[in-house]
């Protein structure tokens, strides 16, 4: 016979009736009714305190509950929530700190998450299995604000018009402030050139911006992987740093940030891009000033964020050596050197380069610090080959120059 068949109150009752023979047995009792000789004992001292009502399940609520949470803390987890729906427990517990509530007050990380959990606001993560990618060349640390700014386009969506929305981001490496956020009307050199300089008069100069390999940022086949934009930036004094190709994990930060606004402002699109304008922009406010992040021990970017010393205003035009002859880049990539057209890179159309010569009839070709290629007159052609410890020209065909033939490359 067992209890999980009868009722547990009438089972109990004929068991206390059985057991209190004088002739019976504890163990045949116990054995009868498939219980342990504990619980027969436990159930006839009860029937001896409470008789029959002590048969019946006793309340198993703690007599304390340390863990419980306040109602007006509770009410303002809530108003939290309301206010950032896609906020997880760390945040909304560091912002709950933030507004005001006492110390005491302020419920453990475990028990919002319990909160949340109970209320619908977050769901259990699955987690695959981690990504591995192939070894790279080392990409730098920013150790204070300024020193890596990441740049990116989100992926496109369509407003509710119909009309296409890609925003351009920029963001610090070290403090995660967000620069920028704003959509491009065209993904052209021209209008991205002109949104960093409205954010370098506005935060100062970097000392790297780290990019993908896609356009405009990067060129695949051009010197360096130089574009007509980081050729500009690198005229400034920006160093230039790339992820490996199709390793977007290498930018992390910068994807994680792109994943919130999938998540907070794509999957609702507005009605129109200039909607969706102000509404990037009001995002990027809270992401800055009220939205707090776990990496910088939950404190806000802005709190972290200072301006670059460095100002667009006191740039100077590099300076080439006396010993160099300069040059313009016409703007199909050219330059004439004793009257014969050599083509260097459209990139750096309307730029100056400058020649070092090497001997009688060569010359090595710089911009900037970066040596762009080696030049050679003969008498019927000119020819091209990667300047010496060209890393990035290395075991690449160099671009063609319209009208000559070119040496082959080798690998270096």
């Amino acid at each position: 016979m067992s209890w999980s068949i009868c009722g547990l109150q009438h089972a109990r009752a004929e068991f206390v009736i059985i057991a209190r023979e004088p002739d019976t047995s504890m163990s045949e009792a116990c054995r009868q009714f498939g219980i342990s000789r504990k619980t027969g004992y436990k159930w006839l001292r009860r029937y001896e305190v409470s008789g029959l009502p002590g048969l019946t399940d006793l309340s198993r609520r703690p007599r304390s509950s340390p863990l419980q949470l306040n109602g007006d803390v509770v009410v303002a987890l809530v108003e939290l929530h309301e206010a950032h729906r896609k906020w997880g427990p760390k945040k909304l517990r560091a912002r709950l700190t933030r507004v005001g509530c006492s110390s005491d007050k302020v419920p453990s990380l475990a028990t919002v998450a319990r909160l949340a959990r109970r209320l619908g606001w977050s769901e259990a993560r699955v987690r695959g299995r981690p990504r591995r990618c192939a070894p790279t060349g080392p990409l730098s640390d920013a150790d204070h604000p300024n020193d890596v700014w990441t740049v990116d386009f989100k992926g496109w969506w369509r407003t509710r018009d119909g009309r296409h929305c890609e925003p351009l981001s920029i963001r610090d490496l070290y403090s995660r402030y967000i620069l920028c956020l704003r959509p491009m009307v065209r993904r052209n050199t021209e209008t991205v050139r002109q949104a960093f300089v409205e954010v370098f008069k506005r935060y100062g100069l970097p000392g790297i911006i780290r990019s993908d390999n896609g356009g405009p940022f990067a060129s695949l086949t051009g010197p360096y992987g130089l574009t007509r934009l980081s050729a500009w930036w690198r005229s400034l004094g920006i160093k230039l740093e790339r992820i490996a190709l199709g390793h977007p994990e290498q930018n992390g930060g910068h994807e994680r940030m792109h994943g919130d606004i999938a998540r907070e402002i794509e999957s609702e699109p507005a009605v129109t891009v200039a909607e969706e304008t102000v509404r990037l922009e009001r995002w990027r406010i809270e992401f800055n000033i009220e939205r707090p992040h776990e990496a910088l021990d939950m404190k806000v970017p802005g709190e972290v964020y200072r301006c670059s010393k460095r100002r667009l205003a006191d740039v100077k035009p590099y300076v080439y050596p006396c010993s160099f002859d300069r040059r313009h880049v016409r703007r199909d990539g050219c330059i004439r050197i004793h009257g014969r057209r050599v083509y260097l890179s459209e990139a750096l159309g309307r730029m100056e380069v400058g020649l070092e010569r090497l001997d009688e009839t060569s010359w090595r070709a710089w911009y900037c610090d970066l040596a762009i290629c080696e030049i050679e007159l003969t008498d019927d052609r000119v020819l091209r080959r990667p300047a010496t410890g060209d890393p990035a020209a290395a075991g690449e065909n160099c671009n063609p120059c319209p009208d000559n033939k070119v040496l082959p490359m080798s690998r270096s």
